[in-house]
């Protein structure tokens, strides 16, 4: 079993940074894919970004390339995302999810999630 909590959501506006945390406890962190995914109000949760459990691999929605980066530290079990130059359009509640196979941008496949951190972007 695994317990992530995410923390670092927040209030910024446009163009501004943000770096979202999600820390893991239970079993071996490190042989866990991570995945980041967000959800909208009215809209379905959607893939944002994930990375394999060597954090040697790394997938990003087209909506956040170049401006997102997934990040993993296997020794303090935590999960990063960076969020740089954001956009209203990134609003949502951001939710972490484990998995121990390989990377992969469907949400049914993951096995763990957090209980998510809000995100809003001002205009």
């Amino acid at each position: 079993q695994v317990q992530l909590v995410e923390s670092g959501g927040g209030l910024v506006q446009a163009g501004g940074s943000l770096r979202l945390s999600c820390a893991a406890s239970g079993r071996t962190f490190s042989s866990y894919a991570m995945g980041w995914f967000r959800q909208a109000p009215g809209k379905e949760r959607e893939f944002v970004a994930a990375i394999s459990w060597s954090a040697g691999n790394t997938y990003y929605s087209d909506s956040v390339k170049g401006r997102f980066t997934i990040s993993k530290d296997n020794a303090k079990n935590t999960a990063y995302l960076q969020m740089n130059s954001l956009k209203p359009e990134d609003t949502a509640v951001y939710y972490c999810a484990a998995r121990n196979y390989g990377i992969s941008t469907t949400p049914l496949l993951y096995n763990y999630w957090g209980q998510g951190t809000q995100v809003t972007v001002s205009s």
